[in-house]
């Protein structure tokens, strides 16, 4: 069902800074996450191996600090399978599309937000590979500036990506407010002078935009 159109949101001089994954973004779904495991060819024995794997390595990644075939070489390492290049390509591809999905309510808010003026900004932990989608996919126009951390070699919760974002926007760190599903990103947020709030789903997050606006 498609959202109903929420009224405006108007927090200026505030900005609104978004994470994407888990946020706008769905989680990869169990086919997705299913889809991968069988594509590396992971023994069932060993998956709890592979997703521990999968996120241990994943900052590096983020960062730009390893390429993408460095990364699943890693991956691969730690769950006990062997990976050709032409493994490499497809299990980015299958992990690039698990995580193209998008939260129906969440865009509402941002519509709604953006209906009323509000500055919004993304910031995403992701590698540079993601970058085309978060600034030339449908909802890249809602934002005036997106900040990859792959780009920047840079990832939360650390200070200086925060401090970067808000120089780069011009503002005041009381006013960036910052929303993200994990909650040492939103402090991390917090302890260079902003304030954020740890996203759950997009109704509460509509709450709490309408309590700062008053």
């Amino acid at each position: 069902m498609t959202p109903t159109a929420l009224a405006p949101i108007a927090l200026a001089p505030a900005v609104l800074v978004f994470d994407y994954g888990e946020v706008i973004s769905r989680e990869p779904s169990a086919a997705d996450r299913a889809a991968l495991v069988a594509r590396a060819g992971v023994a069932p024995e060993r998956e709890a191996d592979f997703w521990r794997e999968y996120w241990a390595h994943r900052e590096a990644l983020d960062q730009g600090t390893r390429s993408i075939a460095e990364y699943w070489a890693a991956v691969a390492a730690g769950s006990g399978v062997a990976l050709s290049p032409i493994d490499v390509h497809e299990l980015w591809a299958i992990d690039h599309r698990g995580w193209l999905s998008v939260d129906p309510g969440t865009l509402a808010v941002l519509h709604a937000l953006q209906a009323g003026g509000t500055r919004l900004a993304l910031l995403s932990n992701a590698g540079a590979d993601f970058s085309g989608w978060l600034r030339h996919g449908s909802f890249g126009a809602l934002f005036e500036r997106v900040f990859v951390s792959g780009e920047l070699g840079l990832v939360k919760p650390n200070a200086d990506i925060y401090e970067h974002v808000i120089a780069e926007l011009g503002i005041a760190p009381a006013d960036f407010l910052f929303v993200d599903n994990r909650a040492e990103n939103v402090e991390g947020a917090r302890a260079v002078g902003g304030d954020g709030h740890v996203f759950t789903d997009a109704v509460s997050l509509e709450r709490w935009l309408r309590e700062r606006a008053g």
